[in-house]
């Protein structure tokens, strides 16, 4: 343990959200870096922490605006959702961030992982944060294994934990199995080289073990059409016809986006858009 805090401490400060206090900023990171690398959130994050510093003027701000501040970091719905969740939090909570994991959970866009990331982080509680990166260290290091079951990760974790500093204890899980216990890890760089049982039997994959699996290609996909015809629309362009001249994207293409973009709250469509009609109308949600 002391040796993974060791190696944590440079990096306590590598991040805007590892120097906040305030509860709200770090259910904003958490739900930044779901599926978006820490590197691409810092600048949004400040910017999106600049124009909406409290949670009460997030959850007082109009839908279309949160969603303008959003733009460019990709999985839109991750915006609607910590909005309605800052609007739930002033109408259940009293405006302050619930510090009970099981809490947590209820609100919009706040799965186990965040739920615990935040009460961990923000609040000190005492429970493990686990994601892909956290497991797979648990895995390795305590278990000495390549996979195991969600329940055994989960006491395994549970039995590692530091109490004492869960904060610290959860990020450097977080930064050392993003870093350096990759799926092929790196173990001549890891800080729990040598009490790791993985490593100890001879568990870890090596180069060859598993093959590549291609990741699917952004360009040309539909979730770039959706992040066009978002852009598009938040920015004033009010038919189908015109969202397909503006994005280069055909109409039937634009109509499916507008049906998706309508179905996750992220934009309002009239019966005639959402019938692929080129005068249907979309206009941002409130």
């Amino acid at each position: 343990m002391d040796a993974l805090l060791a190696w944590y401490e440079p990096r306590r400060r590598a991040y805007p959200w590892r120097t906040a206090r305030d509860p709200y900023r770090i259910l904003v990171a958490e739900v930044m870096l779901q599926q978006t690398q820490a590197a691409r959130v810092v600048r949004a994050y400040r910017a999106f922490l600049h124009r909406f510093p409290s949670l009460r003027v997030l959850a007082a701000a109009p839908r279309a605006e949160v969603l303008r501040a959003w733009s460019g970091l990709g999985y839109n719905r991750r915006a609607a959702l910590l909005h309605e969740a800052a609007r739930r939090i002033v109408r259940d909570h009293g405006g302050r961030v619930p510090d009970d994991p099981a809490t947590l959970r209820r609100l919009p866009g706040v799965g186990a992982y965040t739920a615990a990331a935040v009460a961990a982080i923000a609040f000190g509680v005492a429970v493990p944060a686990i994601d892909v990166n956290v497991a797979r260290v648990v895995v390795r290091a305590r278990l000495g294994e390549e996979r195991a079951t969600v329940a055994a990760v989960r006491r395994a974790a549970r039995a590692w934990l530091d109490g004492h500093d869960p904060a610290a204890w959860n990020q450097a899980l977080m930064d050392l199995g993003r870093e350096v216990c990759r799926p092929l890890p790196r173990c001549g760089e890891c800080p729990l080289a040598e009490g790791c049982l993985a490593r100890g039997r001879g568990a870890l994959e090596r180069p060859g073990d598993r093959p590549r699996r291609p990741g699917a290609p952004f360009e040309g996909s539909f979730r770039q059409a959706r992040g066009r015809v978002l852009r598009a629309a938040l920015a004033g362009v009010a038919t189908l016809a015109r969202l397909a001249t503006e994005t280069g994207e055909p109409l039937d293409r634009v109509a499916a986006a507008v049906a998706a973009l309508a179905r996750d709250g992220l934009l309002e469509a009239g019966p005639a858009a959402l019938a692929g009609r080129p005068s249907g109308r979309v206009r941002p949600v409130g």
